[in-house]
């Protein structure tokens, strides 16, 4: 797919048009009358609803439920489906390396308060490394892209919250080493991933709601008979984090494998950086793993900065990878200097490379899953290349309650651990669930853009013990999908054998064109909550902002990416052109711009 589209390169540059300011693809339009998100109030069900909160309509579909085992049949709220009983039945660095990577990169002091990390993002790349061949071994999970559901037989879309982002600053590694658009490993690029990298202008959560909707619906950038719905997620902002205390073990990966100066010395570097933002009510753990792990600091005041620094910079690295043996060190750490109320969480640091003790995923799972329980969280830092083992990385923090990130330069380190900790590291709601429910009466079909891996059965939304994913305190998703909009015309009385599919009385009369329903759980709870929102015709816009444009041309950089069948003939030089006539407001979108344009 992605050589037949340079065969239409010649195409799309003659049918490009060529505007100024704020452009949609092969439209111009006033920038200054550009429309923001409309912010969507809540819906809290009503008492007698919370437990039978958001019965739709599910039928058997790939799109929904992860296994035919999986699927059920339930009742919906925009059209009636009445169902015989007999079809309810559930379908069963040493000093030298140190100064390298110093000097290559660029020192902590350059990237210093009130100046953007991005600004110093060409000083954390002009490193290149060879373009691996396909043996060079580095791991990826390979997912089927979601394709187009219908509506009137399957309304609920439904699968659990991410906001990782190590997809984009693995690609801006590739990228700055010279990778080509067909040089890019399948499975190493998550579209939601790209996405979710930037900030937007997104409308925070009023009073005591812990999440927000902003909502705009426009034409599909890549299909001008499609619509794109654009749904911001806005988490709140915990007040006072900065004293609320940490308990952090840092698991470090010193294996032969993290021996190269864009593993364990960048580590070093970044680790560095963090430790000058603990106080004495902090507390930190240092444990390593190689053929074994040790135990290299317990429970130090996170004041004595002195020690962890040296701790730190002693390191080095050799020997094979027990990374189950550390993990369950690190967990004994964490349980024993628990501090209660305070943020308890593992930083585990490596390539992925596990070869030791348990190394099969289901194993590191299972272990992941029990210790999560305990309220000690897991986060995971991804290093290098080479044997970037990136598939168990993120299933060890999706299973782990934590996020995953990739840290290819020191300003990403700078960004993680640094500008984004508190917020990454602090949880506003835990296991967050979403189930769109799509009314036919307005849309066809419908396709979520990513989330591929996070995909849910839809009975797994009011299951509390179905796991979803975990929100930081200010933190913000983005969900977008694709849509065809229905016929007018088009009859929606389908006969069948089984069911009936006539649109009921609140679908036929409401101007909804769809039902964002949230389910979380608070970071210390058991027992999840419910909030929904009902978007409406009023949110589709012919003049989108920059931010709105921009993250739909992101998503349409990650389809091709992926060698998507959804993005007809645009080819990434059309969308590298659309991108530079866009106001960007930050170094980040204004490095992704450029880093298209080299691709």
């Amino acid at each position: 797919m992605k050589k037949t589209k340079l065969a239409l390169l010649l195409i799309g540059a003659i049918t490009i048009s060529s505007i100024t300011g704020c452009s949609y693809l092969f439209r111009s339009y006033n920038s200054s009358s550009q429309t923001a998100p409309a912010y969507i109030e809540p819906e809290y069900p009503k008492a007698s609803e919370e437990t039978e909160a958001a019965s739709y309509s599910d039928l058997p579909a790939e799109a929904t439920a992860s296994s035919p085992d999986d699927s059920v049949y339930e009742l919906a709220s925009y059209s009636d489906s009445e169902v015989s009983e007999s079809a309810c039945e559930e379908y069963v660095c040493d000093n030298q390396a140190a100064s390298d990577i110093n000097n290559s990169f660029g020192t902590y002091d350059s990237l210093s308060a009130g100046e953007s990390s991005c600004s110093k993002q060409a000083a954390c790349c002009d490193i290149y490394y060879p373009i691996p061949d396909p043996g060079y071994g580095e791991t990826y999970r390979v997912e089927k892209e979601n394709s187009f559901t219908d509506t009137l037989s399957s309304p609920l879309s439904t699968f659990g919250a991410d906001i990782d982002t190590a997809s984009y600053a693995n690609l801006r590694r590739m990228i700055n080493d010279g990778y080509s658009l067909y040089d890019i490993p399948s499975g190493s690029i998550r579209t939601e991933e790209l996405i979710n990298y930037f900030n937007y202008d997104y409308k925070e959560p009023r009073g005591d709601n812990t999440f927000a909707v902003n909502a705009s619906i426009i034409d599909c950038p890549w299909n001008r008979e499609n619509k794109l719905v654009n749904l911001g997620i806005k988490a709140k902002n915990l007040e006072d984090i900065d004293n609320v205390p940490s308990n952090i073990v840092f698991l470090i990966d010193i294996s032969g494998s993290m021996d190269s100066y864009d593993k364990l010395p960048l580590l070093q570097m970044g680790l560095d950086m963090l430790v000058e933002d603990l106080d004495e009510d902090d507390r930190v753990s240092i444990v390593t793993y190689a053929s074994s792990s040790d135990i290299v600091i317990a429970g130090v005041p996170g004041d004595r900065h002195t020690k962890i620094k040296r701790a730190i910079n002693d390191l080095t690295a050799s020997g094979s990878t027990n990374g189950g043996d550390g993990i369950l060190s690190a967990y004994k750490l964490a349980e024993k200097y628990f501090i209660e109320g305070g943020n308890n969480r593992v930083i585990m640091a490596t390539d992925g490379d596990l070869n030791v003790g348990i190394t099969s995923e289901d194993e590191l799972e299972d272990l992941i899953s029990e210790k999560k329980e305990g309220g000690v969280f897991l986060s995971v830092l991804g290093f290098g290349t080479g044997n970037y083992n990136e598939a168990t990385l993120e299933t060890l923090a999706d299973k782990g309650n934590g996020n995953y990130s990739y840290i290819d330069c020191l300003s990403e380190a700078k960004k993680v651990l640094i500008d984004e900790f508190n917020s990454t590291l602090f949880t506003v709601a835990k296991d967050v669930k979403f189930q769109i429910e799509f009314n036919p009466k307005y849309v066809s079909e419908y396709r979520l853009i990513g989330y591929e891996n996070r995909q849910m059965a839809a009975k797994d939304f009011n299951d509390d013990k179905k796991d979803g994913g975990e929100i930081g305190s200010g933190h913000s998703m983005t969900v977008l999908y694709e849509i065809k909009m229905n016929d007018e015309e088009n009859d929606t009385n389908l006969p069948l054998r089984y069911q009936n599919t006539d649109l009921s009385d609140k679908g036929r009369i409401s101007d909804e064109w769809m039902n964002v329903s949230i389910r979380y759980k608070e970071p210390k709870e058991d027992e999840s909550k419910l909030i929904s929102f009902p978007i409406s015709s009023e949110c589709y816009t012919k003049t989108p902002n920059c931010d709105i444009l921009f993250a739909a041309y992101v998503a349409e950089c990650g389809m091709i990416l992926n060698d998507s069948e959804y993005t007809e003939d645009i080819d990434i030089r059309d969308i590298s052109e659309q991108l530079s006539k866009l106001d960007l407001d930050d170094e980040y979108k204004k490095e992704f711009s450029e880093l298209i344009d080299n691709l």
